[in-house]
């Protein structure tokens, strides 16, 4: 801080002195012509020296943004010729320029970046793709204040050399103009009679070379793409769609509801993994486990416990009967009534614009179409463990139908898997009967959350009694006498984890083969790699949900469909870079855990100066009345404001209290609008007010109320 004061006080001191000895009435026109005679003696006499502080003038007053660069400009060529002065003045600008440009990196980059991290990240990632192709725009420019763009620039994340030599190459246009001018400085009146309207035009159209070079660049790299391959000349659909999960659903009914002629391609069930494998069963059974759990522990209600009686079969039909009541939503039937081609087969793309499609009787048929959007999803990964296959696994997919045939739940189960998913199925399953070990490679359970959330978490799954080992490693299976182990190591010992059955839930992986990626060279690492437009090597292939991240949730993979759809539909006309600024996701452990924006951990990571505003939920009458006091709001706050950077919720209903920051974050509003918006009382949506109230609180402005507290003191006499 003390160097950037000093500094600061460096540059005053320059600007000041410039203004104190009226070198700025040297840098006008008048002043130049006034001096020429001069300057020229000088010149005569000492090239050397005045080349050099004539150099030395210039790379300042650019550096320090002082008026008078123009004038500067002009100068070189009257005093050097159109060739010396052009060199002089071109190195001059450029280095001064950059010299701004490191100084404004200086002051200013670190501040701005804790007031604005999430504009100014978006920011440098645009900065770094296309950096130095906006900026050698702007320098082709002169209507653009070249000191503005130098501060501007400083504060983004452009490298120096980059800037340096792109100022060069960029501005040598105007200054030549303006060393040209010089050479015939007795017919100057003025300023304008050099940078004319028609020369400002001329600069204007100038800028847009740039800007039609990479237009034709594009094309030309389209055409390469696409180069191999035949285009047909007439389309069966405006767009086919593989994959009828969350993605692929929003997609075609995009696309049909916006009269477009759209196939939906689907090998197995309707809805995708998040129906019939993850998130519909998985809730279903938590709400069933959650029940059971109240009833052991019904004193807290006044009741008295009680040990639940059950037929974890009749659970597990329940949960399949969920399923069956929410599958019309995704069904075949509504999604042709809303005017999708709905077509049960396994769709793998032939070229670009062609699909074929397997039915099920082995049968094929080829589609063409405009657009083709990718939504495959992700399944369950499997680590290769030794002896694994032998001895048998189910995973978040396979066990619904894998436990739906046993009579009770399993005596022992084993979940590998400390994540969402792992911690999710646990301690449901814990609380319907079974002994339930959760083994974790990590030091803690839910990784991605605060300290505390884990530790939360952590104690909230071991209270419904699923036993947690942390930083155990999972090396095997084993069959022994015809019992089945789980073999782990921890601190460099092995352990053997008896099971009857073993859950792997240790992530998912994208559906990357077999649809004919490879063959066209898509490129993929884990997922499809696509642009911010979810586009693949051929802008006319489009991917979306799990099949591409960065986040797998329902409500990403339906936010990216509209993307898909839209560009897919209208790219040629418009297209939309997807917004992920704004992201929930919420575990549902008991009590849940959501979140939104950063947490603590990742505040401190990305050097934000920030506050922690909480609100636990043992002061919300709500909460007391349901006798479910356990849990906090956590706010991430830029020190001193009240815009919210990220919140994280846990306590009962958290996934749908989390939706009113949600909706703040997305539209700017900070705590003080959720503190002036009524809540209806009592109920769980008050802990967001009284959490802003919490920062309100802390921010009460002490000197204004100790005035006030004097005024109403002297108003009682």
């Amino acid at each position: 801080m003390l160097k950037k004061i000093v500094l600061l006080i460096i540059a005053a001191t320059l600007v000041g002195l410039f203004f104190h000895f009226n070198l700025n009435q040297l840098l006008t026109l008048d002043g130049l012509k006034g001096s020429m005679e001069q300057f020229s003696q000088l010149r005569q006499e000492s090239p050397v020296l005045v080349i050099g502080g004539f150099f030395a003038l210039y790379v300042a007053v650019t550096a320090l943004s002082l008026p008078g660069a123009a004038i500067l400009t002009i100068a070189s060529g009257a005093l050097f010729g159109i060739v010396e002065g052009l060199i002089i003045a071109s190195f001059a600008s450029s280095i001064g320029a950059t010299l701004a440009f490191l100084v404004s990196r200086y002051l200013l980059r670190d501040s701005i970046k804790q007031r604005f991290p999430e504009r100014l990240a978006a920011i440098d990632a645009g900065i770094e793709k296309e950096g130095g192709f906006y900026l050698f725009t702007l320098r082709l420019v002169p209507i653009f204040p070249f000191f503005l763009i130098n501060m501007l620039m400083g504060v983004t994340a452009f490298k120096s050399w980059t800037f340096y030599w792109v100022s060069q190459v960029g501005m040598f246009l105007g200054t030549f103009v303006y060393v040209n001018a010089g050479t015939q400085l007795a017919q100057i009146d003025s300023l304008s009679n050099i940078l004319s309207f028609n020369l400002i035009v001329s600069f204007a159209l100038l800028g847009l070379f740039p800007l039609i070079a990479k237009a034709i660049v594009n094309m030309i790299k389209k055409r390469r793409v696409y180069s191999n391959w035949t285009k047909p000349t007439k389309f069966d659909r405006n767009m086919i769609v593989i994959g009828a999960g969350a993605g692929g659903l929003v997609t075609s009914y995009i696309a049909a509801a916006v009269k477009a002629k759209v196939t939906l391609i689907e090998a197995g069930e309707m809805g995708g993994d998040c129906l019939n494998y993850g998130c519909v069963p998985s809730k279903a059974i938590i709400k069933s486990a959650k029940i059971a759990q109240q009833i052991r522990n019904a004193h807290h209600y006044g009741l008295e416990d009680t040990t639940p009686e059950f037929s974890f079969k009749k659970v597990m039909a329940r949960v399949h009967q969920v399923v069956a009541d929410i599958a019309p939503h995704d069904s075949v039937e509504r999604y042709t009534n809303l005017g999708v081609d709905v077509v049960k087969g396994y769709g793998k793309l032939i070229d670009p614009w062609t699909v074929e499609i397997t039915y099920p009787d082995g049968n094929t048929t080829r589609l063409t179409a405009r657009s083709i959007v990718i939504a495959t999803g992700a399944r369950p990964f499997v680590p290769p463990l030794p002896g694994i296959e032998e001895v048998g696994y189910v995973t978040s997919d396979t066990l619904w139908n894998e436990f739906a045939k046993l009579d009770t739940a399993p005596q022992k189960l084993v979940v590998l898997g400390g994540g969402p998913i792992g911690s999710e199925l646990a301690q449901s399953f814990a609380r319907l009967g079974s002994q339930v070990t959760q083994v974790e490679m990590a030091e803690r359970i839910m990784i991605k959350e605060d300290v505390e959330v884990s530790e939360f978490a952590t104690q909230a799954l071991k209270n419904s009694g699923v036993n947690i080992l942390t930083s155990h490693q999972a090396l095997r299976c084993e069959l022994r006498d015809g019992k089945k182990y789980l073999i782990v190591k921890h601190q460099e010992q092995e352990l053997a984890l008896e099971y009857d059955q073993l859950l792997c839930a240790v992530g998912r992986s994208a559906r990357l083969s077999g649809y004919g990626l490879e063959e066209l060279g898509i490129e993929t690492n884990r997922t499809i790699q696509t642009n911010e437009y979810l586009e693949t090597l051929y802008p006319n292939i489009f991917a979306a949900g799990d099949i591409v991240g960065p986040y797998q949730f329902t409500h990403v993979a339906a936010h990216q469909g509209w993307y898909a759809a839209v560009n897919g539909l209208f790219g040629h006309l418009k297209k939309f870079k997807v917004d992920y600024r704004v992201i929930p996701w919420t575990t549902f452990i008991d009590p849940e855990v959501a979140r939104v924006g950063i947490n603590e951990y990742e505040a401190k990571q990305q050097g934000i100066d920030y506050e922690v505003t909480r609100f636990d939920f043992a002061e919300l009458d709500r909460a007391i009345t349901d006798s479910a006091t356990d849990g906090f709001i956590k706010v991430i706050t830029p020190k001193g404001k009240d815009k919210i950077l990220g919140v994280t919720i846990v306590s009962e209903h958290a996934g749908d209290l989390i939706a009113e920051f949600v909706l703040a974050m997305k539209h700017g509003l900070g705590l003080n609008k959720i503190l002036g918006t009524i809540h209806s009382y009592p109920t769980w949506a008050e802990g967001n007010k009284y959490a802003a109230g919490e920062w309100k609180r802390n921010h009460a402005p002490a000197t204004v109320l100790l005035w006030l507290e004097k005024y109403h003191t002297w108003r009682r006499g």
